[in-house]
């Protein structure tokens, strides 16, 4: 199946969700999102499919939100992006080439494996535009990361290397450039020779004792937003950004 934002394709039990917006980056506008949120329901609706990979292609996986147009509504089953809000039954494995800045970091840490190429970069510069992390990462950094190291990423919007991700456990495989998607899928086909049902309680599991108090850390993500949001820096962040210019805070 292919979108205006992404293209699906079927091989075996997989299902490859590859995001096609290369001209912005796959930057995520509502669009994305609803196309996104479509492909993860079929991933988890259809009995056939018993795991996806989700890459942005050989180029890139993903800047985040689109800062121009916003990433629309968060969707019923999805939540943010189709994605970060959703509890899923099946696998489901990001392959990273490239950027995968912001929201697209976030989105890889809310897949259950990570597989990046030597050249991917990952951060988290919402401090640098006078903004927080708001699509999971103020929780799910110190989960799947050491706790000072997601303080660093948070605070300072400095990136993490693919070796260092490797190093603290972030990422499952870094891969030479360009397969990325390739490791994925290899490491997808090696989950779907495996018994569906006991990998989906597995996962289930395992996934329901880390996320016991989602609900709270969602909220807690969404007060740190709104208190943010309403500071002159945080428009003077954005409007630097449009306008390609050096910010100047004034802690107000």
């Amino acid at each position: 199946m292919s979108d205006q934002r992404l293209v699906t394709e079927v091989q075996g039990r997989v299902l490859v969700i590859t995001m096609t917006r290369p001209e912005k980056r796959n930057a995520i506008d509502g669009e994305m999102t609803a196309a996104l949120d479509a492909a993860l329901n079929q991933l988890d609706d259809d009995p056939e499919l018993w795991a996806g990979v989700l890459t942005g292609g050989p180029l890139m996986f993903c800047a985040g939100t689109d800062m121009a147009k916003t990433s629309g509504t968060p969707t019923e089953r999805g939540g943010i992006y189709g994605v970060v809000g959703r509890t899923r039954v099946k696998p489901l494995i990001a392959a990273v080439e490239g950027i995968a800045f912001g929201g697209g970091f976030e989105i890889a840490m809310a897949c259950d494996m990570i597989i990046a190429a030597s050249n991917a970069r990952f951060a988290l510069p919402e401090v640098k535009r006078g903004l927080v992390a708001s699509s999971g990462a103020l929780f799910r950094a110190s989960r799947v990361l050491p706790i000072n190291v997601a303080k660093q990423l948070l605070m300072s919007g400095a990136e993490l290397s693919p070796l260092d991700g490797h190093r603290l456990g972030l990422i499952n495989e870094v891969t030479d450039p360009g397969e990325a998607l390739n490791g994925a899928l290899r490491w997808a086909q090696m989950i779907t020779a495996n018994a569906p049902i006991a990998v989906q309680q597995s996962l289930q599991a395992v996934e329901s004792i880390a996320a016991a108090n989602d609900d709270d850390y969602w909220t807690i993500s969404q007060d740190a937003r709104s208190v943010n949001g309403s500071t002159e820096d945080a428009k003077e962040g954005v409007n630097a950004f449009f306008e390609k210019r050096s910010p100047e805070w004034t802690g107000r």
